[in-house]
């Protein structure tokens, strides 16, 4: 993935931009890890099969990351508006697993599904803990 065009003055963001701009002092890489960051939620959350599926997942990250980098008035207002769509992400895959919860609880089961999904819930938040710094 090459996102280096975007971060020069004049690049594929669209016009030129002063010394002072804040994508100019943006660390080399760090736009591509946090692609890669983004990319590597979006498996964790969205069911897909072979290469094409995880090019396609790729694809959905670039756009997302380019969308937020050409709207953001700062670096910090890139980060922030980074963070937010992944925990989003967290929240909405928490949101499911209760709802999976209510779909399956009127069977005599219950204790044992709720067993496996406190279990999920605990790989999630034990997984969103080791995730630590967005840029990273």
């Amino acid at each position: 993935m090459d996102l280096t065009a975007a971060q020069t003055p004049g690049g594929a963001s669209g016009g030129a931009m002063d010394s002072g701009d804040w994508r100019t002092q943006l660390p080399s890489g760090s736009r591509e890890r946090i692609v890669n960051k983004i990319t590597k939620e979006l498996k964790r959350h969205i069911p897909f099969s072979g290469q094409d599926g995880e090019s396609e997942l790729m694809k959905i990250a670039v756009k997302f990351e380019e969308k937020v980098y050409n709207a953001a008035t700062s670096q910090e207002d890139y980060l922030r508006k980074i963070a937010i769509k992944m925990l989003t992400m967290e929240i909405k895959s928490k949101d499911d697993v209760v709802e999976e919860i209510k779909r399956t609880s009127s069977g005599a089961k219950l204790d044992e599904r709720l067993a496996q999904v406190e279990e999920r819930l605990e790989k999630i938040e034990a997984h969103s803990e080791k995730g630590g710094d967005i840029v990273g």
